[in-house]
């Protein structure tokens, strides 16, 4: 891995982001991150948040944010304002919903009941597509088996689970972060996968953020991505020296050197 001010590409022309521990600062969106959102949209990139917050962040955040658009719940769906009109994009039917609600109630049960500590997240009131259990957000900090244990719950249901840096997110259906991106990028942008790669930078600090290290070769990190390295097969290719909203300010920077 490199760091930022080691990275050359002027070619670039969407910057996707996550956002809790990337944009965030303890837990809070700070003016900095804000503005270096603006800077970026200003200076002609196209921001696109994706995150695991739900769809009523999303809905707000694609309105209000200086962003393109944005990819919700790990890429159940996105969101993009256009001529003052909400379009969305959804990966699973109303019908696929209903019956993946039933059984991620059965996994929320379950959960509460075999992991003491853990807690439903708090925004879950907001979400469409999947179930987020909170081990680090408005609970005390969980261990790292009781994180396993939840990922673990998750998987013998055969849901999907990803882990990020507060919470466990678990959901049915194929979809990822990444192939919710591609969708969006074909569909706006009319790339092509050589053009997503080439054209496109992923900013991230967790595990679940590894299939956008994997694919996209202008792939960062912030500093707080390290206590998650010796976890991940695919790495991120540039990290920040600074950690959460200040390491995306730095490359922010970096970006707006290149394209001046």
């Amino acid at each position: 891995m490199k760091l930022v001010s080691d990275f050359q590409s002027k070619e670039i022309r969407v910057v996707l982001t996550d956002i809790d521990g990337t944009l965030t600062q303890f837990g809070r969106l700070p003016a900095t991150s804000y503005s270096s959102l603006w800077k970026l949209s200003q200076a002609g990139l196209a921001v696109i948040p994706v995150t695991g917050r739900p769809a009523g962040w999303c809905e707000l955040i694609a309105r209000l944010w200086p962003v393109h658009g944005v990819v919700g719940e790990n890429g159940a769906f996105y969101f993009a304002l256009r001529e003052g009109k909400m379009r969305r994009h959804f990966a699973r039917s109303r019908a696929q919903r209903r019956e993946d609600r039933a059984n991620l109630r059965l996994i929320r049960q379950e959960v509460l009941e075999q992991v003491p500590g853990a807690a439903i997240a708090s925004d879950q009131f907001a979400r469409l597509f999947d179930l987020a259990v909170d081990f680090a957000e408005d609970v005390s900090p969980l261990s790292s088996a009781k994180i396993e244990k939840i990922v673990g719950i998750f998987h013998r249901h055969g849901a999907t689970a990803k882990v990020s840096n507060i919470h466990v997110n678990g959901w049915f259906g194929d979809y990822t972060k990444l192939s919710t991106c591609q969708h969006y990028l074909r569909a706006a942008f009319r790339f092509d996968e050589t053009q997503m790669r080439k054209h496109c930078l992923f900013v991230g600090d967790s595990p679940n953020d590894e299939p956008m290290f994997e694919f996209f070769p202008n792939s960062f990190a912030v500093a707080n991505i390290k206590e998650f390295l010796p976890q991940l097969k695919y790495r991120p290719a540039y990290v920040a020296k600074a950690e959460e909203g200040d390491g995306f300010c730095e490359i922010a920077e970096r970006l707006g050197c290149l394209i001046q």
